[in-house]
């Protein structure tokens, strides 16, 4: 979170926006789903969201959501409405019912552009901002999005990036943990610190599919038995990772909030381009994503793992049975051919 000085600069985002806009108010951007899960006890922040009435049945992430507004008295919180999580419209109305200013933002299923334009036209204005400051913003990070193909490219190319050092970096890539020159600062490091590293041999190399994981320890524990993720989808879908030269191109070729179509495309280009011997789909539990599991099955051509997650925590030992049996099968599916 921003330093208690600034408060009155953050503002809250329930899922990945055009962030450019943001910068260009002036305000720092803070993605309420990473300080949830990288909160020293997100068990906590859920079982508070319940203690408040959220039922059992309601995904953790929500909750989570819920909980870190109010213990870090954010006032202000702009909720992807389309294209995201349909509990968000209720999450939004009860934040509002509870001081916190609301503002829409929604993605248009048929990935229409003039509404998306107009969609960005209306924070901006909500925001204070202009297009100039918006197109300033966008080729400030567009520097930033670059480094993160470089990095993503030493991921599945030199092999000497590890699946979670991806997700870290791509992930936090949805607000740029708040500072885009710190976060370029570390970037920055880390491709050089990675560049001396003796390339990974040998290993099974895997597509995680699907929403973030709720697990701390998924990506430890498939390298612990031999296998890497070289391609993280959604994550890699936060950092926007296009050459275009419109920030509304952009976010019509973000996959994430649109129909099934565009993330086939891009997985099976992933396949083909990183050599994935197998794709691993995170579903969460109470989210209506989980759906999407039949048509991934229906489309992809090679193997796919579903695990379902719950509430934060390590991998329970039925999940990593499951794993261990999925890398196993594909391990000897490689010798046999």
């Amino acid at each position: 979170m921003a330093k208690q000085g600034n408060r009155s600069s953050v503002i809250g985002i329930t899922s990945t926006i055009p962030v450019e806009i943001v910068f260009a108010a002036g305000l720092r951007p803070v993605d309420l789903n990473n300080v949830f899960i990288n909160s020293s006890e997100p068990e906590r922040l859920i079982s508070q969201a319940e203690s408040a009435g959220f039922s059992h049945n309601i995904c953790a992430w929500i909750k989570g959501i819920y909980s870190t507004v109010i213990n870090h008295d954010v006032k202000k919180v702009i909720a992807v409405t389309g294209g995201d999580c349909s509990n968000t419209i209720a999450l939004a109305e009860i934040l509002a019912r509870r001081g916190v200013e609301i503002i829409p933002f929604d993605y248009p299923l048929d990935r229409d552009g003039d509404f998306l334009r107009a969609q960005i036209e209306r924070l901006s204005i909500s925001l204070s901002t202009s297009w100039s400051d918006v197109r300033a913003a966008r080729l400030r990070l567009k520097r930033i999005r670059d480094k993160l193909r470089e990095l993503d490219r030493l991921t599945f190319i030199d092999n000497v990036v590890t699946g979670f050092e991806n997700h870290l970096f791509l992930v936090s890539s949805s607000d740029f943990r708040s500072d885009p020159e710190v976060y370029e600062s570390d970037l920055d490091e880390f491709l050089i610190e990675v560049g001396e590293r003796e390339p990974k041999k040998d290993e099974i190399r895997l597509g995680y599919l699907g929403v973030p994981p709720i697990f701390g320890d998924l990506y430890e524990y498939i390298e612990s038995l031999g296998g890497r993720v070289v391609f993280n989808e959604v994550q890699r879908q936060f950092s926007i990772p296009y050459d275009n030269e419109d920030i509304v191109e952009d976010y019509l070729d973000y996959t994430y909030p649109y129909d099934a179509e565009g993330r086939i495309e891009d997985i099976k280009r992933a396949i083909k381009e990183r050599g994935l011997d197998g794709l691993i789909h995170y579903t969460q539990t109470f989210c209506f994503r989980q759906l999407y599991d039949i048509i991934l099955r229906e489309n992809l051509p090679i193997p796919i793992l579903t695990l379902e997650g719950d509430r934060p925590g390590r991998i329970d030992s039925r999940t990593g049975i499951r794993i261990e049996a999925f890398l196993e099968m594909l391990d000897d599916r490689s010798y046999n051919v």
